[in-house]
C-alpha cells in the first residue's frame, strides 16, 4: 500500500492498494479505516482535492464498504 501525507485539520494519512482497491485513511484524532472496491480515480481525486475533509465526506463517506483498523 502506497500511503501519502496530507495537509489537513481532519486527515493525516490516505493509501492506496491498487491491486485490491483498499482505501485506507488515517484521521488525526486516531482512527484508521479501510474502504473496499475504491475505484483508482476516486484516490486521486481525494490525493489532489482542495479540502481533504470535504472530499471524503462527499466522495467517500457512506458510499464504500469498509472496516475500521484502529480506534
Amino acid at each position: 500500500m502506497v500511503n501519502q501525507m496530507v495537509l489537513s485539520s481532519e486527515i493525516e494519512w490516505i493509501g492506496y492498494e491498487n491491486k485490491t482497491q483498499m482505501l485506507q485513511v488515517e484521521f488525526i484524532a486516531g482512527g484508521i479505516y479501510q474502504y473496499e472496491h475504491v475505484p483508482e480515480n476516486v484516490y486521486q481525486n481525494f490525493l489532489t482535492a482542495e479540502s481533504h475533509g470535504r472530499f471524503f465526506e462527499s466522495h467517500v463517506k457512506g458510499r464504500f464498504p469498509y472496516r475500521k483498523v484502529r480506534a
